[in-house]
């Protein structure tokens, strides 16, 4: 039922036509715009400069080159007026005039300039073009505060770190443009997507019908759409920037949740529980604020006790990924909307950010990922807050699904059912030893992981033991006991120290059954 929902009138959206949709997606598949044609075009030096909202290199490069993608980066890249007679090349079946109708173009004089960003983006299977508003770039102004934003850096953090079970029903909570209801559509039977802004909803209804996808699109805040309703999977990217409640502070409706400090993140986890169907997941962003004397994980736990104090308790396991200060966290997000550094609107909004944090106490603002689970029956929920700022495995949806799934096994099952697997070390997994110049015996013994978290894990002579005979044959009940007589230690202390072990090198997927 993908429908578009009514604009404000200054700043509407693409119309949603199907027909001439259809004509602009075969126009641009004909072209051969994806995502390694326009980066082998710009190379490297410009496509970095263009991340970076710097324009230049860009241009430079464009003078250089010919073909029919050079007109496609002018116009819906970078918003630089183009000549109707080259859309019409680049676009034959749909024309210049078919772009003006869809509302994506508008007339400048004898040119035509775009009037919203077209992006290829996807994967190794798949091309999807994806609409939005232009960006700074193409606007060479501040952002305004209807401002529907394309595929950035959160949207892919989201999308690389979403599980990705075959499931019948998924809610994607704050869709913006759509992104990440364009993936959920690749493994999910029903996509309901929501949002408040009315104008990201009819962004999301024309790439919706750019892909041939149907969408349930809702408008509303938070979870109201959804009042009453179950998912096996929520995925969201909230506007969870923390921003002062400021008459003279604008609020982005892409980023800013209206909500005091970091209340949106926190009432997400504390209600999400309640509209999972049993075993269902879900996977978000967020800020939280971090007080003197207080470590993060204080402040996710206490939302995750409102969760359990609710009636929705839930498994957690939460990764902290980055951690600002106050003064970065301004500086952040007062450039993000578009104020250039060092121009009065810009410090007038970063020292607001600093007031705001300093009347509250907050010393320090962490950055993560949320992911969530609704137990199957009667259980104590599981919780694993982990701070890690090193490289991951991307995409890392797989290891996160992997590790769910172990964590929930690990929940379920007693000590005595550990030992009584037989593990193996999964082929990501290597050993390394470590030994002193001219010494026989290894000094240090780890265990890496290639993917996942990139886990490295310090092993002691029992454990190695251990992991040396995890090839699926003994289980580590056995295996352990061996050790014991071996070593001449005693059994029960060995098994002590297995498990816990064991546990530790399941759930991060060292171990596997």
């Amino acid at each position: 039922m993908t429908s578009a929902a009514p604009m404000t009138p200054d700043h509407p959206a693409p119309a949603l036509d199907p027909e001439l949709l259809g004509r602009l997606r075969a126009d641009l598949d004909q072209a051969g715009v994806d995502v390694d044609a326009l980066e082998e075009l710009l190379g490297p030096v410009a496509s970095g400069a263009l991340l970076r909202e710097d324009p230049l290199p860009a241009r430079w490069r464009l003078r250089e080159v010919d073909g029919s993608l050079a007109p496609f980066v002018r116009l819906f890249t970078l918003g630089d007026p183009d000549a109707p007679a080259e859309v019409d090349e680049l676009l034959p079946t749909l024309t210049a005039a078919g772009l003006v109708e869809l509302g994506l173009a508008r007339e400048d004089g004898t040119s035509l300039r775009s009037t919203a960003e077209v992006r290829p983006y996807g994967d190794e299977s798949r091309t999807w073009y994806v609409l939005s508003d232009h960006g700074e770039t193409a606007l060479g102004t501040s952002l305004p505060v209807d401002h529907v934003l394309g595929i950035g850096g959160a949207s892919t953090t989201l999308a690389a770190w979403t599980p990705r079970p075959e499931v019948r029903r998924a809610l994607d909570l704050g869709t913006g443009c759509g992104v990440q209801s364009l993936h959920l559509s690749t493994h999910v039977d029903e996509v309901v997507a929501t949002d408040l802004s009315q104008r990201a909803l009819g962004y999301a209804a024309v790439n919706a019908a750019l892909a041939g996808l149907d969408l349930d699109l809702r408008a509303g805040s938070m979870l109201e759409p959804v009042a009453g309703e179950r998912f096996d999977l929520v995925v969201s990217n909230p506007p969870f920037v923390i921003t002062p409640r400021r008459a003279d502070v604008p609020l982005y409706e892409y980023r800013d949740g209206g909500a005091v400090g970091d209340e949106v993140v926190a009432s997400l986890v504390r209600d999400l529980g309640a509209h999972l169907e049993p075993g269902g997941l879900a996977q978000l962003l967020g800020n939280w604020e971090v007080r003197e004397g207080q470590d993060w994980r204080d402040v996710v736990g206490g939302w995750l006790d409102a969760a359990e104090a609710a009636g929705h308790p839930v498994d957690a396991w939460v990764v902290q990924r980055e951690e600002q200060d106050p003064a970065e966290y301004a500086a952040t997000w007062s450039r993000d909307g578009g104020q250039r550094a060092g121009t009065p609107e810009h410090e007038g909004m970063s020292l607001a950010w600093l007031e705001d944090f300093a009347a509250r106490g907050v010393e320090r603002i962490g950055f993560g990922v949320i992911t969530l689970q609704r137990p199957v029956g009667e259980r104590p929920t599981f919780r694993d807050l982990v701070d890690h700022r090193g490289p991951v495995a991307t995409p890392m949806g797989a290891s996160v699904l992997a590790g769910m799934r172990a964590r929930t096994w690990l929940a379920e099952h007693d000590d005595a059912a550990v030992l009584d697997v037989a593990w193996s070390c999964p082929p990501d997994v290597t050993e390394e030893r470590h030994t002193r110049p001219g010494e026989a015996d290894p000094t240090v013994i780890v265990l890496r992981q290639g993917g996942g978290l990139g886990r490295v894990m310090q092993l002691s002579t029992v454990t190695a033991a251990l992991v040396s005979v995890c090839d699926g044959e003994l289980t580590a009940g056995v295996a352990a006991g061996a050790i014991a007589g071996l070593l001449d230690l005693d059994p029960d202390a060995v098994r002590a120290e297995v498990v816990p072990f064991v546990r530790e090198a399941v759930a991060d997927g060292l171990l596997v059954r």
